[in-house]
C-alpha cells in the first residue's frame, strides 16, 4: 500500500515514527499519525492548532490517564527507548487508518495519498482512539476540517 503513497504522506509517516521515538513509544498509533500529520502546513491550518499544542495535549492525556490508576507522574522523565533495528510496528489503530485514507484517496479521485487523506482518515477515529481522543482534548470540530479541507481543494 505504501507505493500509492505521494512523497508527502511519506514524510508525514516518517514524521510519525519520529514521534513515536520522541515519545519513547514501541508501535506507531493513530495519535502519532496525527502528529506526523502536523508537520505539515496545510494539516496545520485545517486543524487549527499546532504540533507543540497537540504534543502537550497527549502528554496531559497520558498524565491523566495514569493518574486515575493513582500514578503522579509528573517530574519524572520517560526513559528512552533503545535503538533497534527492526522496523517499528503499527498498532492495529493505526493499520486500520490506512485503507480509510486509500478510501479517502480514491473519493477524492486522486492517484495518491496525500496528508490531507491520511488527516481525514484520522478523523473518522472513534473513541477511546488515541488520535479521537486527541482531536477531542484538542476541542477539534472535526466537520470543520472537512469542511476546510474540501474547501481548499487539496
Amino acid at each position: 500500500m505504501f507505493e500509492q503513497f505521494a512523497a508527502e504522506a511519506r514524510a508525514t509517516v516518517a514524521s510519525a515514527l519520529e514521534e513515536t521515538t520522541l515519545r519513547g513509544d514501541r508501535r506507531i498509533g493513530t495519535e502519532h499519525l496525527l502528529l506526523g500529520v502536523l508537520h505539515d502546513p496545510g494539516a496545520v491550518r485545517a486543524l487549527g492548532t499546532d504540533l507543540e499544542t497537540a504534543r502537550a495535549a497527549l502528554d496531559a492525556l497520558d498524565r491523566s490517564a495514569l493518574a486515575v490508576v493513582g500514578i503522579d507522574v509528573q517530574g519524572i522523565d520517560r526513559a528512552p527507548i533503545p535503538a533497534s533495528r527492526k522496523r517499528t510496528p503499527f498498532t492495529s489503530g493505526a493499520r486500520a487508518v490506512l485503507p480509510r485514507a486509500l478510501a479517502e484517496t480514491k473519493k477524492a479521485h486522486s492517484r495518491r495519498i496525500t496528508p490531507d487523506h491520511l488527516l481525514l482518515a484520522l478523523l473518522g477515529c472513534e473513541r477511546p482512539d488515541p488520535a479521537a481522543e486527541l482531536l477531542t482534548e484538542l476541542g477539534i470540530d472535526r466537520a470543520a476540517v472537512r469542511a476546510r479541507l474540501g474547501q481548499s481543494g487539496r
